[in-house]
């Protein structure tokens, strides 16, 4: 994907949080979502240059930062079971984005966290059926998805 594409995707994700006044925890995601999308869409890689950063991004700007860690380590745990039990449907940079976007769902609430589960299984099953993937149904996109919704629906 072009860079001018992710960069205008990233603008407009932007402009779009600023009008419902969401937490920074938001703004974080919107930032990493549309680049990490694009290199799993394309590559089916999620580089760590933006994952492993995505963790002390979003401790710092949570209200929580003990309950983002604990939610990171959750999360990060049942997609790591996972990635340990079918290798080949759950890659390694998944489970490093999970960590990541667990720290920003603890600001969600603990309910998002299965939720999130849930969402981005669903996501992922539209992409999986939308087209071949000869290289594996790219996960990221999903938890993007599940993880940038219920950080702005907040279930509790």
């Amino acid at each position: 994907m072009p860079a001018a594409v992710v960069v205008l995707g990233t603008g407009a994700a932007w402009a779009g949080l600023a009008t419902v006044g969401p937490a920074w925890t938001a703004f974080v995601l919107a930032a990493l979502a549309v680049p990490l999308v694009a290199a799993d869409l394309r590559h089916r890689r999620l580089p760590d240059v933006l994952t492993l950063p995505a963790y002390p991004l979003f401790v710092a700007v949570a209200p929580d930062p003990a309950k983002a860690l604990a939610a990171a380590a959750v999360f990060a745990g049942a997609h790591l079971a996972v990635h340990l039990l079918a290798p080949r449907a759950m890659g390694a940079g998944d489970v490093k984005l999970a960590g990541a976007l667990g720290a920003a769902l603890g600001s969600a609430g603990w309910l998002a966290l299965p939720a999130a589960a849930v969402l981005a299984a669903v996501v992922t099953t539209v992409l999986a059926a939308t087209r071949r993937w000869p290289d594996g149904v790219p996960h990221g996109p999903g938890l993007l998805a599940a993880a940038t919704t219920l950080v702005l629906i907040r279930p509790g």
